[in-house]
Parts: structure tokens; sequence; C-alpha cells
């Protein structure tokens, strides 16, 4: 399973499993299971750090505006 909180490494756990799924005619019924896990949680891991990140930057731009606002 996925232990990284990095966004990268998720991101390419995400795109292994997609592929697999893809490419395979015949999947291991018995694989199934343990790569919808690992992708889900990878998919969540993702989605957290980008929420994290988008929140960063709209608080950053709030402050920018904000300090904009009263230069003038």
């Amino acid at each position: 399973m996925s232990q990284s909180e990095s966004f990268k490494d998720n991101y390419l756990t995400l795109q292994t499993i997609a592929q697999k799924l893809s490419n395979n005619n015949e999947i291991d019924i018995d694989e199934l299971i343990p790569m919808v896990d690992e992708a889900t949680k990878a998919y969540q891991l993702c989605k957290q750090r980008i929420e994290a990140v988008e929140q960063a930057l709209n608080s950053r731009l709030d402050n920018e505006t904000e300090n904009a606002i009263e230069s003038e």
C-alpha cells in the first residue's frame, strides 16, 4: 500500500493501477480488491493535498488583495 504523503508518489500509484486495469483483458480477481484499496487511499491522499494547496493559495491571494486595498 502507498504510505507516502507525496502527491507525486500517490499520483504515480493511481496511474500504475489504471494502466494495469486498462491493459489486462483478464485481471486476477485476487489482486482486484487490494488494487482498489490502494487506489482509493492514493486518491484520498492526492485529493487532500490538492485541497491543502488550494486553501493555501486562496489564503495568500486573499492576503494580497487585502494588502492592495489597504495600500490605496
